[in-house]
Formats: structure tokens, C-alpha cells, sequence
């Protein structure tokens, strides 16, 4: 894709994840600093990109606006198909890896914030909430990392970037079970080895 984009960017947030895929891709990006103290994100330039008030926020060459991090990183994906990270469309590759890139925010993501902030509380019904519960999901991403490096298999796709930075956090703030399994922590170690993520922690 021809063109700069532009990512509203806070180190204290998930831009820094799409940063990452934009090192990932090769693309040409400007950052533009937000600073969350300042209530940069609530101003009305801001609220009128993103009335959410969040990050991420990334404009596309074309000044497109685009949110939500497994959104951009599928995007972005498609647009920079030279660096591999998606599988053809219509393979079955491609089947699993819609799987795991739309796991981490449909079911990890709700259910660490849950174990997270309501530890003293009764677990949700597992009927009711669609990651079913904590030890699920965590049991679930485990079983996959027993049978290959990468949820997607042996190769990086754009879902184990959306996982493994979620995973990075979880274990940053102390989410049960992440910070002792090796399969997860492996799996991190992996993904943060990988010179676009390194490129991705300088300051902004």
C-alpha cells in the first residue's frame, strides 16, 4: 500500500500493539503522541476520529479511520501481503487463523479483566459470557501451544501478534496461570524476539 499512515499513539495503551504490525509490514507511519493525563483523547478532534475516545486510532494513507486492534492488524495484513503475515484467503489456514485473531478479543481479553478485577467475586455463568470462563481460555491457548509453535502453526501470522501482546500484558499485571505456564511464556519470548517488536519499545 502507497502512502504514510498516521497511529494516535500512547505507550500506555494497545497502539503499541499496531505500531508493532506496522514494523511487522514495513509500512511508512507517523506517530502522533496522545497524552491520556491531558485528556488528549477526549478533545473534540479526537472524539470526532474516534467518538470511543481510545486507542487505537490509526489513519490510512487515504485518511480512512480505523479502530479496534484485530481489525488494523487483519487490514494491515491484507495490505502488505509480501510480508506473509496471513494465510490465502478461502484455505483452511485462513479459517484457523480468523479463529485465533478474533480469540484474543472475544474471549482472553473479557475473561483476564475479569479474573483480574473480580477475584473475591463468584465466577460469571459460564452459559452467559462467551469465553465460558478463565481456566477455559487459558486451557484452550495451551493446547494449541502444545502442538505448535504459533497458534497458526509454524509460522507468524498477525492472530499471534493480537494474542501474544495480550498474553505480554496479562503477564505484566499479574493475570493467573500466564506468568507460570511455559507454553505461554515461550510463546511471548518467541514474539518479542522478533526485530519489528524490539523496533516497536523505542520511544515514541
Amino acid at each position: 500500500m502507497q502512502g504514510r499512515f498516521k497511529l494516535y499513539f500512547n505507550p500506555r495503551s494497545r497502539s503499541t500493539v499496531v505500531r508493532w504490525m506496522l514494523n511487522e509490514v514495513g509500512a511508512e507511519y507517523d506517530l502522533v503522541p496522545i497524552d491520556f493525563e491531558k485528556g488528549e483523547n477526549r478533545t473534540p478532534e479526537f472524539l470526532a476520529l474516534n467518538p470511543m475516545g481510545k486507542l487505537p486510532t490509526l489513519l490510512l494513507p487515504d485518511g480512512t479511520v480505523m479502530t479496534e486492534t484485530a481489525a488494523i492488524l487483519a487490514h494491515l495484513a491484507d495490505c502488505f501481503p509480501e510480508a506473509g503475515l496471513a494465510p490465502a484467503v478461502g484455505t483452511s489456514e485462513r479459517a484457523n487463523y480468523y479463529r485465533w485473531l478474533l480469540f484474543s478479543p472475544s474471549c482472553l481479553e473479557p475473561a483476564g479483566v475479569d479474573a483480574m478485577m473480580r477475584k473475591d467475586a463468584e465466577p460469571l455463568p459460564k452459559m452467559a459470557v462467551g469465553w465460558g470462563s478463565y481456566d477455559d481460555v487459558i486451557d484452550t491457548i495451551e493446547q494449541r501451544l502444545e502442538a505448535a509453535p504459533y497458534v497458526t502453526g509454524e509460522t507468524v501470522t498477525a492472530a499471534d501478534i493480537a494474542l501474544g501482546a495480550t498474553l505480554q500484558y496479562f503477564t505484566m499485571f499479574g493475570a493467573p496461570r500466564v506468568k507460570d505456564s511455559s507454553l505461554i511464556q515461550g510463546f511471548i519470548a518467541r514474539l518479542t524476539e522478533r526485530e519489528a517488536f524490539k523496533r516497536g519499545q523505542a520511544p515514541a
